[in-house]
């Protein structure tokens, strides 16, 4: 959802931002958010613990970073649909494409967004109540699979961050990555192919230039294309 569908990300990674430093004095980078996007957010406030090689936080910190994290976000963020994306869901109504939108985040905020953005029209919503394990576990893939009844070839995932590239490669499943406003390089996509191939033809500079993909993928046995 954020970052592929809605340009969220900004205000996630400077509500985490602020939290880290109101709560314990650290500061982090927003790209440090962007490369670890698609975790729950308890786990990524473990994550970045780590990796500033502080102790481990217990469950009262984590949970009072993540509540303040959720406070923060509701009152800074300004998310729109990326450009392009209202009028691709609208080609993708047709009859032999299904769609679910698959986030660490939780159920509430998902369909909060989904409804502020006008982007209701999916089949599924996969939230972070939904998963024992966050990306880049293949669960969340791999469940979306399950409750739409298909099979990993039958799947594509769009994707904009490094850990959910991994998930879907963990699930099996075909992936395209579109970079939208991402401050990631395309050295931090360490899972993606050496292939310049892919690069050129699964690599996208945003959603809007990924339609045509998209609808030819997903569409591509219906008589409206």
């Amino acid at each position: 959802m954020d970052g592929v569908l809605i340009d969220a990300m900004p205000f996630h990674a400077e509500a985490f931002q602020i939290a880290f430093r109101e709560i314990v004095k650290l500061e982090i980078e927003k790209r440090d958010v962007f490369l670890l996007e698609g975790m729950p957010s308890p786990v990524l406030i473990k994550e970045i613990f780590k990796r500033n090689n502080l102790r481990s936080p217990n469950e009262k910190l984590i949970s009072a970073i993540s509540n303040r994290k959720k406070e923060l976000f509701e009152e800074i963020q300004r998310a729109r649909a990326f450009t392009g994306v209202k009028e691709l869901i609208e080609l993708l109504n047709c009859k032999n494409c299904l769609k679910a939108v698959v986030s660490g985040a939780s159920r509430k905020e998902v369909e909060s967004l989904l409804e502020q953005t006008n982007l209701s029209k999916f089949d599924l919503i996969i939230s972070g109540e939904d998963l024992r394990e966050g990306k880049p576990s293949p669960e969340p893939f791999s469940k979306a699979l399950s409750r739409l009844r298909l099979k990993p070839s039958e799947a594509l995932v769009v994707e904009n961050a490094p850990l959910g590239v991994d998930s879907a490669a963990e699930a099996n499943i075909e992936y395209i990555i579109t970079l939208n406003n991402t401050p990631l390089e395309l050295s931090d996509f360490r899972g993606i192919p050496n292939d310049p191939d892919f690069v050129s033809k699964r690599i996208f500079e945003d959603t809007e230039s990924a339609g045509k993909f998209l609808v030819d993928w997903c569409c591509h046995d219906d008589k409206i294309i």
